[in-house]
């Protein structure tokens, strides 16, 4: 047996398995008629000039980023990928550092009363 909740009566009656699973307001998830085929992307044939396999997907470096983040090094995870990380860790330091100083002396100029 199906529940829906009522709008009306503000509780739960039977209801059909199709209503069920589409909440008021929402729309279904399956489509009750099906598109028309896109012209351009509408088969399911690969391209002419593209090989057999899928050599454009480009190879998995899931496992090999694995093996670097999971060594113990004693590194912290955002520089564990070496000099890259290292020079980007600095720069975003130096900019914070130094947007903390511009904004500490712009504030002590604001502070200051203007002379006349």
């Amino acid at each position: 047996m199906y529940y829906k909740f009522s709008g009306f009566a503000q509780r739960l009656v039977g209801a059909t398995a199709a209503a069920a699973y589409t909440p008021q307001g929402l729309k279904p998830l399956v489509p009750t008629e099906s598109p028309a085929p896109d012209p351009i992307f509408g088969t399911s044939k690969p391209a002419p000039g593209l090989p057999a396999t899928d050599t454009y997907l480009g190879t998995n470096k899931v496992p090999d980023l694995q093996k670097v983040f999971q060594r113990s090094d004693g590194l912290p995870i955002h520089l564990k990928r070496g000099y890259p990380d290292r020079m980007l860790y600095r720069t975003t330091m130096a900019l914070t550092i130094g947007g903390t100083f511009y904004c500490l002396v712009a504030l002590y100029i604001a502070s200051q009363p203007k002379k006349q």
